[in-house]
């Protein structure tokens, strides 16, 4: 195949942006979707800034659907391109099949008991009695779409790992473009506020999942989706499910994160609530371009691990750190030194800006060395340390982000919550880091691919 050519003989830098390019550009535009939907619900009159507390809430659900589809992308795509790399074209298709089979069970196994315990859990992830009507709006909607949501992000990496970046891209952006279409048609023209923005939502996710399964089932794909490959393996499962397990947790603790510091900001009143929503929204700016980076090169990364092609790997990895080090550490600054600006973009509440005004410079400071740690776990993953992966994967938000925002706002207040999210960032990225260049030679030099 010409694009697998390309991933051992082509420069890497040009073959990386050529990679890279598309997925960040999808990831722009779903941040803008992210971003143009929050803008919607937040300036609804009346109630914007208590719908967007609802939807901040609603977040750590979201995210946790998300998380559940990364043990086929971020664990089944890698692998994948690692078997291509090794001539395996055979045993990439198993990998797709049974990242689809995957991803349909977890779909039916996730909606039918969130659906079912929807108010408590919001509840208990800080929802108030002020909020918990937009949150249920709109979380009972969204939950319909489960399907198409792990479809969308679980099957999408697998047509990166072959080499179709602009396929790749497309699935996102045409999700998106429809979602910022219908988000104000449904908010506003049809008057159903929260409940329009998540039917939008749904529709676009499900019409992002019709264009990968088209592609995949096509006869112009290279990796083919098969229901003879739909077959389970308890191989190839165990191996995904290990290897997925990093970026799972990377994901779904950011529910477990929301839950924790929602529940101790709704302590101190539903404005900190939102000025969270605002500032996760806000951490997109940064952290999306770098998230689409990763994307593109991951199997070019896996696929050279395959070949066994250390020299290039070295050079892959450089390139990816000085990337993702020097445009979070440049962005973030920026956000940090503009907090009201960018709380502006959300809101035109003046207190839920002054309020972000003041905590965000504290929350987003370990945001500027953050970079580091992605680009060392991206390598990690695309060469098959599922162990590394994982305990890095623990360190930041476990072992270290959980405990701070507990302890500290016994001594802070509530800027204790915001300054661990700081701290985690600091000493995780630090550690990281350490880890890599200590292990790095070592993987290399025990590659069973060479």
């Amino acid at each position: 195949m010409e694009t697998n050519n390309s991933f051992s003989d082509a420069p890497m830098l040009p073959l990386m942006i050529k990679m890279a390019a598309p997925s960040i550009m999808a990831q722009l535009v779903n941040m803008f979707y992210s971003i143009v939907d929050r803008i919607y619900i937040g300036h609804i009159p009346d109630i914007g800034s208590k719908a967007l507390a609802g939807i901040g809430v609603c977040n750590a659900v979201i995210i946790v659907v998300a998380a559940f589809a990364q043990f086929a992308g971020g664990g089944g795509a890698p692998l994948a391109a690692i078997s291509l790399g090794s001539g395996k074209k055979n045993h990439a298709e198993a990998m797709l099949g049974n990242g689809a089979l995957v991803l349909l069970v977890l779909a039916l196994l996730l909606t039918v008991p969130l659906y079912l315990f929807m108010d408590p859990l919001l509840y208990a992830i800080g929802a108030s009695g002020n909020t918990i009507t937009y949150a249920h709006e709109y979380l009972s909607v969204y939950l319909l779409g489960t399907v198409f949501v792990m479809i969308t992000i679980g099957l999408n990496p697998f047509v990166n790992a072959q080499g179709c970046p602009k396929t790749a891209m497309l699935s996102v952006v045409i999700g998106a473009a429809i979602n910022i279409i219908l988000d104000p048609v449904l908010i506003y023209g049809f008057n159903m506020g929260v409940r329009g923005a998540a039917i939008a939502t749904v529709i676009s996710q499900a019409v992002s999942a019709c264009w990968i399964l088209r592609f995949l089932t096509s006869k112009s794909t290279f990796l083919r989706l098969r229901l003879s490959r739909l077959r389970p393996s308890i191989d190839i499962l165990s191996a995904m499910l290990a290897l997925g397990i990093s970026p799972f947790i990377m994901a779904s603790t950011e529910s477990l994160i929301g839950l924790i510091m929602n529940r101790g900001l709704s302590r101190y009143g539903d404005v900190y609530v939102s000025a969270l929503a605002i500032m996760q929204s806000t951490m997109q700016f940064s952290a999306v371009p770098v998230t689409g980076f990763s994307q593109g090169a991951t199997p070019v990364l896996s696929f050279n691990y395959g070949n066994g092609d250390d020299g290039r790997l070295r050079e892959g990895f450089r390139i990816l750190f000085v990337v993702m080090t020097a445009w979070n550490f440049i962005v973030t600054l920026c956000i940090m030194l503009m907090p009201k600006v960018f709380a502006g973009i959300f809101t035109s509440d003046a207190m839920l800006i002054d309020t972000v005004g003041k905590v965000m410079p504290v929350f987003m400071a370990g945001m500027t060395i953050f970079g580091m740690q992605r680009a060392c776990q991206t390598t990690f993953v695309a060469l098959n340390q599922p162990r590394t992966a994982i305990f890095i994967a623990l360190l930041r938000k476990i072992f270290l982000l959980i405990p701070l925002a507990m302890i500290l706002p016994h001594w802070f207040g509530v800027m204790g919550i915001y300054g661990a999210e700081a701290v985690a960032d600091i000493i995780a990225a630090l550690s990281c880091m350490t880890i890599f260049f200590i292990t790095f030679p070592r993987i290399l030099a025990q590659n069973p691919n060479k």
